[in-house]
């Protein structure tokens, strides 16, 4: 569906003028993500890196970096297929990773992930958002929102009902008090 007014820019790129430059610092992980379940692991992300025109000297240390991060390298020669469901969110977390991307869009990222993977994409959400980058991601574990959130939109039936810095959103309370007196479920 195409929107009838205003414009959407990401890292000034109008997205109904220069789509193709938007979508190239853009990335987008849905909560499933579909990967290619016949290839293996390092050719998926060399796949990705050749899509991108990555330097091969950025695209090795990045993929070495973020591997041996999730503890996957020892995979990455396995085809996708024999991938648990963690192991497959931690390719995709790499696949977006390696394009450093200006806007990183994540659907539920946490699902999956075990402690320490989490932790991991954590810290590099936080070093994409000091290289300049937004992350933007939709959760239901709401203090997960509240600490590493610096502004919260809280959506209720399709609708914007409230957003702002989370320190305004919060106040004295939680985000889970503020979320259950929006809704009505208090």
């Amino acid at each position: 569906m195409d929107f009838s007014e205003g414009t959407i820019t990401i890292d000034g790129h109008d997205i109904k003028k220069e789509p193709v430059a938007a979508k190239r610092i853009t990335a987008f992980l849905p909560d499933n993500p579909d990967l290619y379940e016949f290839m293996k692991g390092i050719d998926s992300l060399n796949f990705i890196a050749d899509l991108y025109d990555m330097p091969a000297n950025q695209r090795t240390a990045d993929i070495e970096k973020y591997s041996d991060a999730f503890e996957l390298t020892g995979n990455l020669g396995s085809s996708i297929g024999s991938y648990s469901h963690g192991m497959r969110q931690k390719l995709a977390l790499i696949s977006a990773f390696i394009r450093r991307p200006k806007l990183l869009i994540l659907d539920e990222p946490f699902v999956g992930l075990d402690p320490t993977a989490a932790h991991l994409m954590k810290g590099y959400l936080a070093e994409l958002c000091q290289n300049g980058s937004a992350v933007f991601f939709s959760t239901h574990v709401l203090e997960v929102a509240e600490k590493l959130c610096n502004q919260i939109a809280i959506i209720k039936n399709g609708r914007l009902v409230r957003c702002g810095s989370t320190a305004e959103l919060v106040g004295d309370s939680s985000l889970e008090d503020v979320f259950l007196e929006l809704g009505g479920e208090r």
